[in-house]
């Protein structure tokens, strides 16, 4: 096994990681409706990050980048919107 597949491997799984993390949050918010204690200003700075990465995986023609950041990238939109709906 080359170090490029090893780094694949950590890449990829890191990726599901800190995509994964964002769910339990979405859910809540969808079943709850309580966005009182989230920050839109945190989510909107972080969903800006998360966008641009994903453009950096674009570029960089990398999947667990493209996949983990689009999605990352849509679940930060939907709690945005339920911040800005339900304040």
């Amino acid at each position: 096994m080359t170090i490029q597949n090893v780094a694949a491997i950590i890449g990829s799984i890191a990726a599901v990681c800190t995509t994964v993390a964002f769910l339990p949050q979405t859910l809540k918010t969808i079943k709850l409706k309580h966005t009182k204690d989230l920050s839109l200003s945190m989510y909107t700075i972080f969903s800006a990050g998360v966008f641009l990465w994903f453009l950096y995986g674009l570029i960089l023609k990398e999947l667990p980048i493209i996949f983990a950041n689009g999605i990352t990238f849509i679940f930060t939109v939907i709690i945005i919107s339920l911040i800005i709906k339900y304040k």
